[in-house]
């Protein structure tokens, strides 16, 4: 967390603390839950989609899917490798996953991932919560993990005209 100080009204320093913040998002897709689960820690599935954009696939993906297991996404980026990585917090099969979350380019930011899958009659819904995002990069991360959502949702259908991954 970054501290600012700023002069109070009686002329004493005070310290101004950017706070973290919670981004919220909910998805529905129409896979079942197994397959949606089964696409943020299969690394072949994950490396399609988790962190990778079209014009930024990942070019390296490692993931030990279990509790205190280790998730690492690596991009090229401007000539430089840029990693995102993990340490698995909880795993209940097809229902939740949470991770922390690091990039090597802010290595001093630990943040926190919970994805919640819930059954619906026709496929699923999704939700994922990232917590202690510092509040001057909440919408940039909103808006990345909707991108990224997305493009889950265009490999799940890509998979499922292809029989799955299973």
């Amino acid at each position: 967390m970054k501290n600012l100080m700023s002069p109070a009204k009686n002329g004493r320093s005070r310290s101004i603390a950017q706070r973290p913040t919670a981004i919220r998002i909910t998805r529905r897709f129409n896979a079942p839950p197994e397959d949606v689960f089964d696409a943020w820690i299969d690394p072949e599935i994950a490396g399609q989609w988790l962190f990778a954009t079209a014009s930024r696939p990942m070019t390296h993906v490692e993931i030990d899917a279990r509790v205190e297991g280790s998730f690492c996404f690596a991009e090229q980026r401007d000539g430089e490798i840029i990693e995102y990585t993990g340490e698995y917090v909880e795993i209940v099969p097809h229902r939740r996953l949470a991770f922390t979350l690091s990039m090597e380019d802010h290595w001093y930011v630990t943040t926190r991932v919970m994805v919640e899958i819930i059954a619906l009659k026709t496929g699923c819904e999704l939700t994922l919560v990232h917590e202690d995002v510092p509040s001057h990069y909440a919408g940039y991360t909103e808006a990345r993990w909707t991108g990224i959502l997305y493009g889950l949702g265009v490999t799940l259908a890509a998979w499922s005209t292809r029989g799955g991954s299973n």
